[in-house]
C-alpha cells in the first residue's frame, strides 16, 4: 500500500512479545488485523492508546469490506499484519512511529470512504438520446448491469424489436454483454448513449409522450456531530408548474429565500381492460315447477244448517272429442289465421306497388315537364340572342342562320330558274345577303359600345368599392380609405358627365365641378381637358344644339376617364390596373400570324390537339368562319362545359379532358359518333353528354361514349360493362375508340408536358363548386 506498510512488512512479527536486554524502555506496536465484514458498510471500532509509566501501547482495530467493482486501481488490502515489538530508544522511536501510524490511518480512512460510496450507490445517470427525433431521456442505470437490460427497456417503450435498436456511446457500438465499467464509468457519473434504429423505414424511432424524466443525485446528510452519511435521491421532473409560495429577502445581503413544497408521486390506479360482460348484465334464472297445498272445504245442508242454492249452476258434460279431432280443429284454425295474414300481406304489397307506380308516373311527368321547360327556355334564349345579340356567340348564331337561309334560297333558285332569270335571282340574293351582313355589323357596333360602357362602369365600381372583412360571427366590416373616397368622387363626376337630357345650367355646373377637380394638377392632359371645357361652354353660350356638341362631350369624357386611370391623380386605381408583362419573357411567347401578318402573343392563338404548327390567330379564324363556313360552336361549347363539370367530380387528376378544344369536340361528335346518341340515336346536342366508357379509367377520346343525360346517368351506375351491354354493341364502341385514338394520337404526348400547368388547375377550380349551367353567360365580344 504505502511506503510505511512496505517498511512494516520487512519487520519480523512474533506471536508473543519478548523482553529485550536493552536498558531503555520498549514500545509495543499492536497488530492490525482484518475481520470478515458484518454488513454492507465498513465500521470502525476506533483506536486506543494507553500509557503505563514510560511505556506507550497503541492499539487499533478496523473492520472493512472489499469490493472489486469499486476499486479502479485494483488495489488489495492486506488481510493481516502483525508488527512485533522493537527495542528502540524512547525519544526517537516514539516520534517516528506516531507519525507513521497517523499516515496509515489516513490511508485506511480514504479507502473506507471509497468503499462506502461504491456500496451506497453503484449507479450512474444515463442520458439516452433518441435519434433522429433528438429527444433526451434521463434514467438511472447500474454500472455493473449489462446493456441488454437498457436495450430491452427502450425496446418496450418504443415498441421496436430489441435486435433493431443500436446503442452508441462516444462513437463505440455497445454490445449486450458489456457494462458501463468497461468504458470507465464511475458511480454518480453522467454518460450519454445514442439510440437509433438500424431499419428506420420499418421501425422508426418516435417521440415518447408523458415521460417523467428522473435523475439520481447523492446528498451528504449530517447524522451526528462530525458524522455524515451519503444518501441517493431520485429527482422526478413533474409536468405541472409549481406555484410561488412566498418567501423573504435578507436586508443586509439582499439574497432572496423562497418557500418550497414537495409532494410524492401519487399512486396510479390500475386501468381495467374491460368491465362490460354478459355475466354482469344477465340475471341467472332457474325454472322449477312446484305444487303447493290448497286446503278447501264444502258445506252441505243438514239439520240445523241451511245453505242457499240460488247461486248454484247446473253443469252438463259436453261432447267428447279425441286428440286427433282436437289437432284437426287447431290445424283448421291455423289455416284460417294464415289465410287472413296472407290476405293482409298481399294488400300491403299491392299498395306499395301502386304507390311506387304513382310515384314513378309522377316523376316521369315531372321529367317531361322539366325537359319541355328547358327546351322552351333554350328556344326563348335563342330567340333573344338572335334579336338582341350582345356576345360573340350571338353573332355566330346570326351568321349561321344567314348561311342556312342562303343555302335554302340558293337551292330554291336552282330548282326554279335557269339561264338569265337564274343570274338575276342570284344577284338579288347577293344584294339581300349584303344588306343583312351590314345590319349585323351595325348590331355588333352597338353591342360593342354598350359593352365598353359596362366595362368602364365595372372598373369604376371596383375602384370605389370599400374594403371588407368577415368577422367570426359572420358580419361584414367595411372600411373606406382616403383613396377610395377620392375614387368615388371621380366616379360621380364621370357619371354626371355621361348624363344626357340635362339643362344648360345643370351642364354648366357639371363642367365647373370638373374644371375645379382637374385644376389641382398641371400637365398636358389636364390642359387639354380645360381647353375642351372652355370650348363647350363657349359653344353653349352661342346657342349650339346638343346634337352638334355630342362629339365634343365624348372627347371630354374619354380624356377624363384617362385622367381617372392615372395613378398620380387617383391612387386607388393602381390596385386594379394590369401590370405590363416583362419584355424579356414576353418576347419568348410571340408568334407570327400568316393570315393578318402580325406578331401576337401565344394567348391569341387557338391550338388544336391535332395541330402541328401555328398558322392563324383567333381573330383570323373567326373572320374566316364568318365569311366562309359560318358555323356556330355554341352547342359544342355547351357540351364541352358539361364534360368539364363531370370530370371535376371524379377528382382523379384527369388532364386530357381539359386539353380538348372546340374543334376537337366538333370532330369527335360529328365524325366519330355521328352527332347522335350511341343507344337511342337522339340527335339534339343540347341533350347529349360525353361520359366515360369505363369510369375507372381517365376520360379520353378513346374512353368515352355519347349518350343522353338519362342514358349517361344509367350508364355510370353499371358495375360491369360486359354484363350491361351485348358483345355486338361493345365491339361497335371499341371500333369507334380505335378511330378516335388514331386521330388524337398526339394528346398523350401533349398531356405529359403540362403536368404542373397552373391553367389546368384554374379550369378545375372554375368548375369545382358551380352547378352545371343551363345557359352560357354572355361574354364581351370583340369589335
Amino acid at each position: 500500500m504505502s511506503k510505511e506498510l512496505e517498511e512494516l512488512d520487512l519487520l519480523d512479527t512474533p506471536v508473543a512479545t519478548e523482553e529485550s536486554d536493552d536498558p531503555y524502555e520498549t514500545i509495543k506496536i499492536p497488530v492490525i488485523s482484518e475481520e470478515p465484514p458484518e454488513s454492507d458498510q465498513t465500521e470502525d471500532n476506533g483506536s486506543e492508546q494507553e500509557l503505563s509509566g514510560d511505556v506507550l501501547e497503541p492499539q487499533a482495530k478496523e473492520q472493512g469490506d472489499q469490493s472489486s467493482s469499486s476499486l479502479a486501481s485494483n488495489e488489495e488490502v492486506t488481510t493481516s499484519e502483525q508488527v512485533s515489538d522493537y527495542n528502540l530508544t524512547e525519544s526517537d522511536t516514539t516520534n517516528r512511529y506516531s507519525k507513521d501510524y497517523q499516515i496509515l490511518m489516513d490511508k485506511i480512512e480514504a479507502l473506507r470512504g471509497s468503499l462506502k460510496t461504491a456500496v451506497v450507490d453503484p449507479t450512474a445517470t444515463v442520458k439516452a438520446v433518441l435519434l433522429p427525433v433528438c429527444q433526451e431521456v434521463i434514467i438511472p442505470f447500474k454500472i455493473d448491469s449489462s446493456f441488454k437490460n437498457l436495450r430491452d427497456h427502450f425496446s418496450y417503450a418504443l415498441n421496436v424489436p430489441s435486435d433493431v435498436l443500436q446503442l452508441r456511446c462516444a462513437g463505440n457500438i455497445l454490445k449486450n454483454h458489456e457494462t458501463l465499467l468497461k468504458y470507465g464509468v464511475k458511480p454518480q457519473d453522467i454518460v450519454q448513449v445514442d439510440i437509433y434504429s438500424t431499419l428506420p423505414d420499418l421501425y422508426p424511432i418516435k417521440r415518447l409522450h408523458r415521460l417523467n424524466a428522473s435523475q439520481i443525485i447523492i446528498v451528504k446528510v449530517q447524522t451526528a456531530i462530525d458524522q455524515y452519511q451519503h444518501v441517493a435521491v431520485e429527482m422526478i421532473k413533474s409536468d405541472f408548474h409549481k406555484p410561488f409560495l412566498g418567501g423573504f429577502r435578507h436586508k443586509l445581503t439582499g439574497i432572496e429565500y423562497h418557500n418550497a413544497g414537495t409532494q410524492t408521486v401519487p399512486k396510479k390506479i390500475p386501468e381495467k381492460d374491460n368491465i362490460f360482460c354478459r355475466d354482469t348484465q344477465t340475471v341467472l334464472l332457474r325454472k322449477k315447477l312446484q305444487q303447493t297445498k290448497n286446503t278447501t272445504s264444502t258445506q252441505m245442508t243438514k239439520i240445523g244448517v241451511y245453505v242457499s242454492n240460488m247461486t248454484d249452476k247446473l253443469i252438463t258434460p259436453g261432447k267428447y272429442f279425441t286428440a286427433e279431432e282436437y289437432h284437426a280443429r287447431r290445424l283448421n284454425a291455423v289455416i284460417v289465421l294464415q289465410t287472413y295474414y296472407r290476405k293482409w300481406h298481399a294488400k300491403v304489397f299491392v299498395d306499395n306497388l301502386r304507390r311506387q307506380k304513382m310515384l314513378k308516373l309522377k316523376w316521369k311527368e315531372e321529367e317531361e315537364l322539366r325537359k319541355i321547360r328547358e327546351k322552351e327556355e333554350w328556344m326563348k334564349m335563342d330567340y333573344l340572342r338572335r334579336h338582341n345579340p350582345k356576345t360573340k356567340e350571338d353573332f355566330e348564331l346570326l351568321y349561321n342562320a344567314l348561311e342556312l337561309w342562303r343555302q335554302e334560297q340558293l337551292e330554291c333558285i336552282n330548282q326554279t330558274f335557269c339561264g338569265a332569270e337564274r343570274k338575276v335571282a342570284l344577284c338579288e340574293l347577293l344584294e339581300k345577303e349584303t344588306q343583312i351582313i351590314a345590319s349585323i355589323g351595325r348590331y355588333r357596333q352597338i353591342a360593342y359600345l354598350a359593352n365598353q360602357e359596362a366595362i368602364i362602369q365595372t372598373f369604376l365600381n371596383k375602384c370605389s368599392a370599400p374594403k371588407t372583412w368577415r368577422r367570426a360571427d359572420g358580419k361584414i366590416i367595411e372600411m373606406e380609405t382616403q383613396f377610395i373616397i377620392r375614387a368615388r368622387e371621380l366616379q360621380n363626376i364621370y357619371k354626371c358627365i355621361m348624363l344626357k337630357n340635362l339643362s344648360q345650367d345643370e351642364r354648366l355646373d357639371v363642367l365647373l365641378t370638373l374644371k375645379h377637380t382637374v385644376k389641382e394638377h398641371e400637365c398636358k392632359l389636364t390642359q387639354e381637358i380645360l381647353e375642351l371645357i372652355d370650348r363647350e361652354v363657349d359653344l353653349m353660350m352661342r346657342g349650339v344644339k346638343n346634337d352638334n356638341l355630342e362629339g365634343l362631350r365624348k372627347r371630354i369624357a374619354t380624356l377624363f376617364f384617362h385622367y381617372i386611370k392615372t395613378p398620380l391623380f387617383n391612387a386607388e386605381v393602381a390596385r386594379h390596373l394590369k401590370v405590363p408583362p416583362d419584355p424579356q419573357k414576353f418576347y419568348k411567347k410571340i408568334y407570327f400570324c400568316y393570315s393578318c401578318q402580325l406578331y401576337l402573343p401565344s394567348t391569341e392563338f387557338a391550338i388544336s390537339s391535332t395541330a402541328h404548327r401555328i398558322y392563324r390567330c383567333r381573330n383570323c379564324i373567326s373572320l374566316d368562319n364568318e365569311t366562309r363556313q359560318r358555323e356556330s360552336f355554341l352547342k359544342y361549347k355547351y357540351l364541352l362545359k358539361r364534360l368539364y363539370y363531370s370530370e371535376v367530380n371524379y377528382e382523379d387528376d384527369s388532364k386530357i379532358a381539359f386539353l380538348i378544344q372546340l374543334q376537337d369536340i366538333q370532330y369527335l361528335v360529328e365524325n366519330i359518333w355521328a352527332a347522335q346518341s350511341a343507344l337511342s340515336a337522339w340527335n339534339d346536342l343540347n341533350d347529349l353528354v360525353l361520359v366515360r366508357w369505363d369510369k375507372a379509367v381517365e376520360w379520353s377520346p378513346w374512353n368515352c361514349i355519347l349518350l343522353t343525360k338519362d342514358e349517361a346517368a344509367a350508364h355510370l351506375k353499371l358495375t360491369s360493362i360486359e354484363t350491361g351491354y351485348e358483345p355486338l354493341f361493345i365491339h361497335k364502341i371499341k371500333h369507334k375508340h380505335i378511330l378516335a385514338k388514331n386521330y388524337f394520337s398526339q394528346i398523350p404526348v401533349l398531356a405529359s408536358f403540362i403536368v404542373d400547368d397552373p391553367e389546368i388547375g384554374e379550369i378545375r377550380q372554375k368548375y369545382q363548386e358551380d352547378t352545371s349551367p343551363k345557359i352560357i353567360e354572355p361574354q364581351i365580344p370583340s369589335p
